[in-house]
């Protein structure tokens, strides 16, 4: 049954400009000097350069990254480029050859990809045509992690229909092991059991690779559990032929399509420190880490030509006024980006004040054990913030000290009471639980229950339940997964 109803409702929308400085907050100076490349590429309205020309002032031009109405028809035009080679010829052609210049400049890696490295492989294969294409086909769906995880079935679909290939399951599991034959050794597999099994058929089969296979090939689920008195059974050997067969496995890559990526992952893993504090005889200095993001200003040219489009408005013909509301939108885009910037660069500085304040005795020392228990809230009040900020400011953004270099997180941790009432980090207590972890017999390892019991001795009265939280917040596995014979 429909049914008419009026509705009333509170609803909040952020301005352009806010969802723009809520973008720029996450990004990490890397990513930031990116964006502001792209953005110089984007828009021939912005420049580099410390000098701020004089605003025009025109009715409708939006300042300090506030929208406003001028009631003028032509404001609700789409946005897009409006102006012909006649109109403005020479900032179009401008613009066009700033950007070619730009792009001669992108560096390109000259390493040999996966996918490059496995068709050099397969073209000295003796394919059909067919099988030929079914392997290509096949090693374009290979991830970065060297498996194949698609059903041959959906395989067999998606050449019917995109390569006019009508093929069986079967035809296509046959190029397969063409595929799985290459190296390196596990590529193409379709689980890790099928990676680890593909590398030892193709090692010298000693008695410690036969007896390999056969753990995982018969007792994988045990062996990934750590099972081993029902592996020791099964197989009837002892501890010590066991030993020698699960160090066979473990040599073996989980991962083998990562050796092509290493170079690539290097140079994207790298910390490049948002913020800098030195400390130099008990005073500590803050500086942000902006040397790749230039000064950015509103170019003047742009600025006049909108003044000479919009002065003259009695003799304004359709064209004109596309020219003007283009001429605006860049100019207004800009403007937007340039305060988004300033804002972001204001709202890092003092959230990061706010962390070296509370956190000032790490900062001026390096030690773990004086870091204060520190949550957003307290960061958010002290910054004058709301939390939703504070998070995105802490989130992927990294400081360099005289101790080394730390993300934001780092500094973030609960607290919790001693027995005796005092207030400690909840990373002083980590901290404890994997020096004796790292230091537990591997034959026996502890338990939470253990763990628990350890932590009360030393003043700290805490729950297994919580035990087990840390435990996996450190990454630590269950006792039963760090046991070794």
């Amino acid at each position: 049954m429909l049914k008419q109803q009026l509705q009333q409702k509170l609803q909040q929308k952020l301005s352009p400009q806010q969802l723009q400085l809520i973008r720029l907050l996450e990004l990490p100076t890397v990513e930031l000097e990116e964006r502001v490349k792209h953005e110089l590429e984007e828009n021939p309205a912005l420049e580099e350069g410390k000098d701020a020309p004089e605003e025009p002032e025109t009715e409708g031009m939006a300042s300090d990254g506030e929208e406003t109405d001028s009631g003028d028809a032509n404001e609700d035009l789409s946005l897009g480029d409006y102006l012909t080679e006649d109109d403005i010829p020479d900032y179009k052609l401008r613009e066009m050859n700033e950007r070619a210049e730009k792009k001669e400049e992108i560096p390109f890696s000259v390493g040999e990809s996966l996918n490059e490295h496995l068709l050099e492989q397969l073209g000295l294969r003796n394919l059909s045509e067919k099988d030929e294409k079914i392997a290509e086909y096949i090693i374009g769906n290979i991830d970065d992690d060297g498996y194949l995880r698609r059903d041959l079935s959906a395989i067999a679909d998606d050449l019917i229909f995109q390569a006019g290939l009508d093929v069986e399951d079967k035809e296509v599991e046959k190029v397969l092991a063409v595929i799985q034959d290459l190296d390196p050794a596990g590529i193409g597999a379709r689980n890790l059991q099928e990676c680890l099994l593909l590398q030892l058929q193709k090692r010298e089969q000693t008695k410690e690779t036969r007896l390999a296979i056969r753990v995982l090939k018969e007792y994988f689920d045990e062996f990934t559990r750590k099972h081993y008195d029902k592996i020791l059974k099964g197989l009837d050997i002892d501890e010590a032929v066991l030993k020698k067969v699960i160090r066979e496995i473990t040599l073996l890559n989980p991962k083998p399509g990562n050796d092509w990526g290493g170079r690539m992952e290097d140079a994207m893993t790298q910390v490049i420190p948002d913020f800098i504090v030195d400390a130099n005889n008990g005073e500590l200095t803050l500086s942000m880490n902006n040397r790749g993001v230039p000064d950015l200003r509103i170019n003047r040219e742009y600025s006049e030509m909108f003044q000479d489009y919009a002065g003259n408005k009695a003799n304004q013909t359709n064209e004109r006024r596309e020219a003007v509301q283009f001429v605006k939108q860049k100019l207004d885009a800009a403007q937007w980006f340039i305060d988004a910037v300033k804002q972001r660069q204001e709202t890092l500085l003092r959230t990061m004040e706010a962390i070296l304040y509370l956190q000032r005795d790490f900062f001026l020392t390096g030690d773990e054990s004086t870091l204060r228990p520190m949550i957003l809230k307290d960061v958010a009040e002290r910054a004058g913030y709301d939390i939703s900020t504070i998070s995105r400011v802490s989130n992927s953004k990294y400081v360099q000290t005289n101790y080394g270099i730390y993300p934001l997180k780092y500094f973030f941790s609960e607290s919790i009471q001693t027995d005796s009432g005092e207030e400690i980090s909840t990373r002083e207590v980590k901290k404890i639980m994997k020096e004796h972890v790292d230091s537990e017999d591997k034959r026996k390892p502890l338990t939470d229950e253990e763990l628990a019991a350890i932590l009360k001795e030393k003043g700290y009265v805490i729950a297994r339940r919580t035990v087990a939280k840390y435990r996996e917040q450190l990454g630590i596995p269950v006792a039963r997964l760090r046991r070794e014979i």
